[in-house]
C-alpha cells in the first residue's frame, strides 16, 4: 500500500456545511436528481449538489502543486483523472507545468461541456467502473478525487484494478469516517455516495482489490 496523504483536506475544511438542513430537505428527491450528475448537480440549487461549481483561479493550485512535487511530474509526464468533473484541478496542474500530458474522463455531459477550453480536447465521457481504454502503465500518475465512493462495492473492484493497471503511481481521495458522529454527518450530507466505509474498511478494500497507490480521506467533522 501507498501513503496516507493530506492534499485536499485543508481545502475541504475551508467550506462550512449545514448537514442537518440537507437531511430534512426532501433528501431522497434531491439524491435522485444529484445522481443524474448533470446541470442540477453542478450548477443548480445547493440542495442538489455543488450549488454552482465555477472556476476560481488558484483554488486548486495547492493540490496541483502537491501532486506535481510529490509524484515527480515534469514536461512529458502523463496524468489521468478518473472522474475529472469540470477539470479544474487538471487545469491548475497545466498552469504549473505546461508540458504535462493530461487526460480526464467523467460520466457527466454537463461537467465535460463546462470544462475550460484550454484542456477540453483531452477529456471524454466514460464510467470509472468500466475497463479503461488504455494500455498497462500508460500514465505516470492516475488520480481520482471524490468519485469512487459513488460506486458500489462490486464496481469498485474494476475501478481500483484499472487504476492500478494503467498507472505507474496512483492517488485516490474519497469520503469516509472515523467515528459515529462523522458517519452520521456523512449520511446527512452525501447525495451520491454509494459506499459508506470507515477508513479501515477502505484500506482493506484497496489491498483486497490490489491497489497499491496513495490515498486520502475527507471527513465531515
Amino acid at each position: 500500500m501507498g501513503q496516507l496523504r493530506n492534499f485536499v483536506t485543508p481545502l475541504h475544511r475551508a467550506t462550512s456545511r449545514d448537514v442537518l438542513a440537507r437531511m430534512v430537505d426532501d433528501k431522497v428527491s434531491c439524491m435522485m436528481k444529484a445522481k443524474e450528475y448533470e446541470a442540477d448537480y453542478w450548477d443548480g440549487d445547493r440542495r442538489f449538489g455543488y450549488g454552482g461549481y465555477r472556476y476560481l483561479p488558484g483554488r486548486w493550485a495547492p493540490v496541483a502543486k502537491a501532486l506535481i512535487e510529490t509524484y515527480g511530474l515534469k514536461a512529458g509526464s502523463r496524468v489521468l483523472d478518473v472522474g475529472c468533473g469540470k477539470g479544474f484541478l487538471l487545469h491548475e496542474m497545466q498552469l504549473l507545468e505546461p508540458g504535462l500530458e493530461l487526460t480526464g474522463f467523467d460520466v457527466s455531459r454537463h461537467g465535460l461541456a463546462h470544462t475550460l477550453p484550454e484542456c477540453r480536447a483531452s477529456f471524454f465521457r466514460y464510467r470509472a467502473q468500466d475497463a479503461y481504454p488504455f494500455g498497462d502503465k500508460a500514465f505516470d500518475l492516475v488520480i481520482s478525487l471524490g468519485a469512487l465512493h459513488n460506486l458500489r462495492v462490486f464496481e469498485l473492484e474494476t475501478a481500483l484494478r484499472e487504476i492500478e493497471r494503467v498507472g505507474r503511481q496512483g492517488y485516490i481521495m474519497l469520503e469516509s469516517y472515523r467515528n459515529e458522529q462523522e458517519l452520521f454527518n456523512l449520511q446527512c450530507w452525501a447525495l451520491t455516495c454509494e459506499s459508506f466505509f470507515d477508513t479501515a474498511e477502505w484500506v482493506w478494500l484497496y489491498r483486497h482489490f490490489g491497489y497499491t497507490g496513495d490515498y486520502e480521506f475527507i471527513y465531515f467533522e
